[in-house]
């Protein structure tokens, strides 16, 4: 059994591209072409389950146009339409070098002045120029901390730990 604390998402389908049922795929991280995985792993009903990966080209920057083995038809893969994508964060963390905004949800953010737990990266706004980590603080609020890799002194993937440079004050604003 796939663990949701083994995943983290990549992703979502989209539409079926034709009648053999090649699907479009609307990715956060192109970890599934880094690391040429043979497999993606889909959220069914809120079961995990894999799916072998046939064959795939890219659109554009942002979707990549699949084929998934079992699904050989537009209406098996209009059944896949709108469910979210994951990659096994195993076959991720053998590349430390290219770790993705997608990769560091659930790290902890530690202040390497103070060593103390600054929190757990919920999600990544890149929305704008300036990127934020949106962590939940230790004693359960939300904070907006810049993302800027000046501030991050390090990341450690298989203790899911990012370093920070916390600049001073910064935490203390409401």
């Amino acid at each position: 059994m796939i663990r949701r604390e083994d995943v983290y998402k990549i992703g979502r389908l989209g539409k079926p591209h034709g009648v053999k049922g090649e699907i479009s795929f609307n990715f956060d991280d192109d970890i599934f072409d880094r690391e040429d995985a043979d497999y993606i792993i889909l959220d069914i009903d809120g079961i995990l389950v894999p799916f072998f990966i046939e064959e795939y080209r890219f659109k554009n920057d942002e979707t990549a146009l699949m084929i998934l083995e079992g699904i050989d038809s537009q209406e098996k893969a209009a059944n896949l339409t709108g469910l979210d994508v994951y990659f096994p964060r195993e076959l991720a963390d053998r590349d430390e070098e290219n770790v993705s905004w997608a990769q560091i949800i659930g790290f902890a953010l530690h202040d390497i002045n103070t060593d103390k737990v600054l929190g757990t990266i919920q999600a990544v706004d890149d929305s704008t120029i300036n990127i934020l980590f949106e962590i939940v603080t230790p004693d359960g609020k939300d904070a907006l901390i810049p993302a800027n890799e000046a501030l991050i002194k390090g990341i450690d993937v298989k203790q899911k730990r990012i370093d920070y440079d916390l600049p001073d004050g910064l935490m203390d604003l409401d």
